[in-house]
């Protein structure tokens, strides 16, 4: 990871009392202790760019024109033909408290995660359709109107089925929301007046709860010209109790998800992607395919996992179902206790009780 100018790393230095799990956690790396929360708000100075972040290069000319030939982007029509059997079950939103983890998925990669007292959405996408793909194959999981009050909303990267301009417009424009280095401008140009950016490895703080920027295997883009201009990464989020709940994001597998769980042990609740990831040689940089997933699970450390990122938007090549059938075979090969897997159908919730 490249240093951030003087006038953006002065201000997040490491904080004198590290974690006393992470202290005692016989896995922790030699990091510092983790970072003093950040104060919310505010302006810095961030790279023009983050292509020195990327794990992997971009896909060139070579690979366009394999894509050009080979490649696929819907799956055959025996692989549609399940849309009818994906998971949807939408029910009300389950009653916490301040001690209860809870999330509610309302499709792809938009949770409804209840923490600390807290309703935090992450990459909250309502609409019907997005730019560049076609519509929804499931509905939304969580009516708009059910939903309490929203503390907070978390993004992980800016494209555009995981930055949705129209669901963010339904918001008060003075919700908290928690953003990669260099999105903020895209926020405050929308009248957003509480937007905290994040480098990877920073974390701010909003009612007791913790909320760490981690990195990812994955890159940015949402127009011609802005490939890399803004950070992407994950999640991790932590209550005065010391519960945790860790969201991915959109992320290719890799080192990171040992690095994570090591510098933030005791993961309670892992939200991972499992789809999106065929054909393999295009997305495998980019996407976790099932196997994958529950592999970093077991690199996290994390006691149970909630699989996202499929059985919404036909984003890839493989037939809809696939995710959820290999995620679950990959979960028992690895004799892990079914009841940690929270293979939850749209509009599911489940709650944890530590």
């Amino acid at each position: 990871m490249t240093q951030q100018s003087e006038s953006t790393t002065t201000t997040s230095s490491p904080a004198p009392n590290a974690d006393p799990r992470a202290a005692a956690s016989p896995l922790a790396p030699p990091f510092p202790p983790l970072a003093e929360p950040r104060p919310p708000g505010g302006r810095r100075v961030w790279p023009r760019t983050f292509h020195d972040r990327l794990t992997a290069p971009l896909s060139g000319l070579r690979a366009m024109a394999r894509f050009a030939r080979e490649g696929a982007i819907r799956p055959r029509p025996e692989g549609l033909a399940d849309i009818p059997r994906l998971p949807f079950a939408p029910a009300p939103l389950p009653r916490v408290d301040a001690r209860t983890v809870a999330v509610s998925w309302a499709g792809h990669a938009s949770w409804v995660v209840r923490i600390g007292g807290l309703t935090v959405l992450t990459d909250p996408v309502w609409s019907r359709r997005i730019i560049g793909t076609p519509a929804r194959v499931t509905p939304v999981g969580v009516a708009w109107s059910a939903l309490p009050p929203v503390d907070a909303v978390v993004i992980s990267h800016n494209h555009y089925d995981h930055l949705d301009a129209p669901t963010l417009r339904r918001l008060p424009r003075h919700t908290p929301v928690f953003v990669p280095a260099g999105l903020g401008g895209w926020f405050r140009r929308r009248r957003f007046t509480r937007v905290t950016e994040l480098d990877w490895w920073e974390a701010a703080e909003l009612g007791g709860v913790r909320f760490d920027f981690v990195p990812a295997h994955h890159w940015s883009k949402r127009t011609l010209t802005d490939t890399c201009r803004s950070l992407w990464g994950g999640w991790v989020l932590t209550a005065p109790d010391g519960q945790r709940v860790y969201f991915a994001g959109d992320t290719g597998y890799g080192h990171w998800f040992s690095r994570i769980g090591a510098r933030y042990p005791g993961i309670d609740l892992a939200l991972l992607p499992i789809g999106a990831y065929d054909p393999r040689w295009w997305l495998k940089d980019v996407h976790c395919d099932p196997e994958e997933a529950v592999r970093a699970t077991l690199d996290l450390g994390a006691r149970r996992m909630a699989p996202m990122h499929w059985g919404t938007f036909v984003l890839s090549a493989e037939p809809v179902l696939e995710p959820l059938i290999r995620v679950r075979a990959a979960w028992k090969q690895a004799a892990l206790a079914r009841e940690n897997l929270w293979d939850l159908p749209v509009g599911g919730s489940r709650v944890l009780t530590c």
